[in-house]
């Protein structure tokens, strides 16, 4: 964890300070912002390695920064994990749609917080020097976080991409909701297993172009989940 540095989100002194000990006790570099202005400044201008949200923030709030850096090429793969007391699984499912990668809610401990922070970290690292994927004329470049269908660029949601990086990495196997939650969720957070069907068919959507159906690979496995495969796809 050495060299890493997490930008602290929050317009509570108190709260940014019990963060700062807690990280800087597990030798990780922090930097501070009140305001989701602030935040996006040191965000633009230094690029940490995470950022810690809060949803509250004055002015603009904590999804509204997280929406405006998904949407920036040059800070859409900042690593971002929501922290704030709105526990309700409708907030949760908003952070996680527009592209926090985890959400904790307060209060919390601050060992599961230094976990957490070390689990996006190496989620975020594994898509380091990796090379382009191609399956039959769709290509994902986790270099450059983009999907290709013959060529053309398609477009997507963060989720969307990480569902199918995994698909694509891991064709042939049926997995159920539950594994597929653990796979690009991640094991630490709570996601009801009826937000995988409707990612899925978000997903499938777009893998639609006028001329060819890539939604096919993704195919459904009754009483099992899903699974990727060109078999019986119609992709030729």
């Amino acid at each position: 964890m050495e060299n890493k540095c997490v930008l602290i989100v929050d317009d509570e002194s108190a709260i940014r300070e019990m963060i700062r000990v807690a990280l800087e006790m597990s030798d990780i570099d922090c930097m501070e912002a009140g305001s989701a202005q602030e935040a996006h400044a040191h965000i633009v201008d230094h690029k940490p390695d995470l950022v810690l949200l809060d949803w509250m923030l004055p002015g603009a709030s904590g999804i509204e920064l997280l929406r405006r850096l998904k949407r920036d090429e040059l800070t859409k793969d900042v690593p971002v994990i929501m922290l704030t007391a709105k526990g309700e699984e409708d907030n949760k499912i908003q952070g996680l749609d527009v592209g926090a990668d985890d959400y904790i809610t307060k209060p919390f401990a601050p060992r599961e917080l230094i976990a957490r922070i070390k689990a996006v970290l190496r989620r975020a690292g594994q898509l380091e020097d990796e090379s382009a994927i191609d399956v039959e004329g769709l290509t994902l470049d986790p270099a450059s976080h983009r999907v290709f269908i013959q060529q053309k660029p398609v477009d997507m949601g963060p989720t969307e991409f990480k569902l199918l990086k995994f698909f694509m990495t891991h064709r042939e196997r049926a997995y159920s909701r539950g594994q597929l939650l653990d796979h690009v969720w991640g094991g630490n957070v709570y996601v009801e297993e009826r937000t995988v069907d409707v990612h899925i068919r978000r997903l499938r959507k777009a893998l639609q172009t006028d001329h060819i159906d890539y939604g096919t690979l993704i195919q459904t496995v009754r009483g099992t989940g899903y699974r990727f495969s060109t078999t019986g796809a119609n992709v030729a």
